[in-house]
């Protein structure tokens, strides 16, 4: 069908076609249908509904009896607005089709008077009930035609779109409705039957007939599958690609399990492993000594004890006569982390060199060239590391600690170092598996969810200002004992100053309360070195009450924090709580978190908090409170935010995708074969890093 050219000169259609060139877009309806989103004939194929109005089971207007919930379909024949006694003005309508006549009244809505018109076409949802005779009050309407339109064809599941200032749902139904055949006919299904079969989906060009026009609501659910498993078909494709490039053979760097160092730290341990960091180990391990190089994330809830898991990796480099490295985000948590190696490999002689920027110029040169020498074997640091001075003698495994905080580009920064590192990614967020799959597809997974025995539980309480002053008495009591707590403000923006003033005047005023003890004061203004010095302060115990604004360095570890007080709670995500909830009961010392909100809207979702400790449960909570695509930050990791695919309940989808694109690259890397040539067109379009991924060779 060609659509209509400039100066009437036919265009063949492609889905690449501009929307502009059919029939019934003009220029003005061209720039409404930028705003969402459509620019070509292909986008506008793929503009899905965002619900459907099931009216398959339409009752006449005659038969809707007082007490039911019907949906009718009916022309209109008059129209009114009628005063009430009460002043009340009602909107009334009166419709009509082959049965009879039934009035429709909408209480305190006059302004329908310039919606609904005589002789449209009119689909109504809701109650009859009975007022001066029969009337239907509804919940819902949709016109369906205006006056001299002809209503939509056959079958009444209702698609309705998503719309924008300048074009109702009802004439972007009308557009595509209009184009749909002539669209459809460009449409090819780049799936093979099989792959269809395998994973249950319709072939596309059903699916996307079915999502536009369905016969019933199960059809179009079926076509809006088809359309999700594509999404994340593609978006596997792209973590299949960027894994086979992670993993290539290791070039040269083979280990063998010869548990000196291993054995010996596991005996010297002051503790039991869980089971959990006993399976990760070995899966660890596993993935050390196979011939591919490890590419593997340690997902770990808060507190379930990540940091000796890596260490037995590092240990297996460095019995194999290889460097290991652990790469922290601040100084703090390097200086926290070599601390804590320090202490576990003291039994066997070894001492982790620390390469931080706040070292001065002749120490550092000094780690740099024992680094270079080789006579450093475990090297923790922040991204000092990945300096071009710093020169690895046989770098064979890299840490990189809190992953997210890094870009990709600064990790493979430090992947690069050596000749094709293993590679563990550690991360204290624990994410719903739905997301790792969507995020991290191009890492293998473990994760922690068992706590060490003997970490001291946290106590969590929902409080409104009413509260405050016995939790101060709380906090003194705590501090009296030789305890420690933190005060944490919410952030919106650290530019705006009444933010910023908010928790520098609850400093003032808590220097004045607790005049007996330190209080300490964080926020986004001060520099590194400051933030630094307060947080050495309040480790070391020289400040008992440590005012927050910014959230406080995850994985921070002052064991002798015992209170976490949340004030303005209702403005944290559910996933930041949880991390906040971290910093205490590191120690034996039982601990306690105390939310404080005033908002009676929020409670639910805080209480909800307040009930579990489960990091992944928390998360799923998250996902399902703020939806897909904050959580993702899907622009960060250059994904494209889903649009048909729903996390709860296509993760089933989500794995058959995995699976299948794994199965194509493994065939076929480069997605160079001519029966590949369609999925690497469509990833190539739709993905920034689509085009690099797949450079061929």
């Amino acid at each position: 069908m060609p659509g209509k050219g400039e100066g009437g000169r036919g265009v063949t259609l492609s889905l690449t076609t501009s929307v502009k060139y059919l029939k019934g877009v003009g220029p003005k309806r061209a720039e409404a249908l930028a705003r969402l989103g459509i620019r070509t004939v292909g986008d506008l194929l793929y503009h899905a509904p965002h619900r459907y109005l099931d009216a398959t089971a339409v009752t006449p207007l005659a038969r809707a009896r007082v007490g039911q919930e019907v949906s009718c379909v009916g022309q209109v024949v008059t129209t009114g607005v009628l005063p009430t006694r009460r002043g009340l003005r009602v909107f009334r309508a009166v419709l009509r089709d082959e049965s009879g006549l039934l009035e429709c009244a909408w209480p305190g809505q006059p302004f329908l008077e310039r919606q609904i018109k005589q002789g449209q076409l009119l689909l109504v949802t809701g109650p009859v009930r009975y007022y001066h005779g029969r009337q239907l009050v509804p919940r819902e309407f949709v016109v369906l035609a205006d006056l001299g339109e002809t209503g939509p064809d056959r079958g009444l599941v209702l698609p309705v779109y998503p719309a924008t200032e300048g074009l109702t749902h009802r004439q972007i139904r009308g557009l595509i409705h209009q184009h749909l055949d002539a669209l459809l006919a460009l449409v090819s299904d780049p799936h093979p039957p099989r792959l269809r079969a395998a994973v249950g989906v319709p072939e596309l060009r059903p699916a996307l007939a079915a999502v536009h026009r369905p016969r019933d609501l199960h059809d179009a659910e079926a076509g809006r599958r088809r359309l999700a498993f594509d999404e994340f078909f593609d978006q596997q494709l792209v973590q299949a690609r960027a894994r086979h490039l992670a993993k290539r053979a290791r070039a040269g760097i083979a280990f063998a399990l010869k548990k000196e160092l291993t054995t010996r730290l596991k005996e010297h341990l002051p503790f039991e492993l869980t089971d959990d960091q006993r399976r990760a180990v070995r899966e660890i391990a596993n993935d050390m000594t196979a011939p591919l190089r490890m590419h593997r994330m340690l997902m770990g809830d808060v507190g379930t004890g990540k940091t000796v898991v890596a260490l037995f990796a590092m240990l297996l480099a460095v019995e194999n006569d290889y460097q290991a490295a652990i790469m922290a985000p601040t100084e703090l948590l390097a200086e926290q982390h070599g601390a804590t190696l320090t202490r576990l490999l003291q039994p066997l002689d070894l001492r982790p060199e620390l390469l931080i920027g706040r070292l001065a110029s002749a120490e550092k040169s000094a780690v740099r060239e024992r680094i270079a020498r080789g006579a450093a074997r475990l090297v923790v640091g922040t991204h000092a590391l990945i300096q071009e001075s710093v020169r690895f003698h046989r770098l064979g495994l890299t840490v990189v600690d809190e992953q997210h905080r890094f870009g990709v580009e600064q990790r493979a920064a430090l992947v690069e170092k050596g000749d094709a590192p293993d590679v563990l990614l550690l991360t204290a967020t624990p994410i719903p598996r739905s997301l790792a799959l969507t995020l991290y597809g191009d890492l293998d997974v473990t994760e922690l969810r068992e706590r060490p025995p003997g970490r001291g539980a946290v106590k969590t309480a929902l409080r409104t200002d009413a509260a405050r002053k016995k939790i101060y008495e709380f906090i003194r009591a705590e501090c009296a004992a030789g305890r420690q707590a933190y005060v944490i403000y919410p952030v919106i923006d650290e530019s705006e100053r009444a933010d910023l003033k908010a928790a520098t005047t609850m400093a003032e005023d808590l220097r004045q309360l607790f005049a007996e003890l330190r209080v300490g004061l964080v926020h986004g203004r001060l520099s590194p070195e400051e933030r630094d010095a307060v947080m050495r302060a309040f480790r070391d115990n020289a400040v008992q009450i440590l005012v927050a604004t910014s959230v406080i360095e995850v994985g921070i570890d002052v064991a002798n924090a015992t209170v976490m007080l949340i004030e303005h709670a209702e403005r944290f995500g559910l996933a930041q709580l949880h991390q906040l909830r971290g910093r205490v009961g590191r120690g034996a010392a039982a601990s306690h978190c105390i939310l404080l909100s005033n908002v009676p809207q929020a409670a639910g979702r805080l209480k909800a908090f307040t009930e579990t400790t489960d990091g992944f449960k928390i998360a799923e909570l998250d996902l399902r409170e703020r939806g897909m695509g904050e959580l993702a930050g899907a622009r960060q990791s250059g994904g494209v935010p889903l649009r048909y695919a729903n996390f709860e309940t296509d993760v089933p989808l989500l794995e058959a995708a995995r699976r299948a694109a794994g199965e194509v690259i493994a065939r076929d890397p480069a997605l160079a074969r001519p029966e590949h040539a369609a999925y690497r067109k469509r990833i190539v379009a739709r993905y920034e890093r689509g085009f690099e991924l797949f450079r061929v060779g």
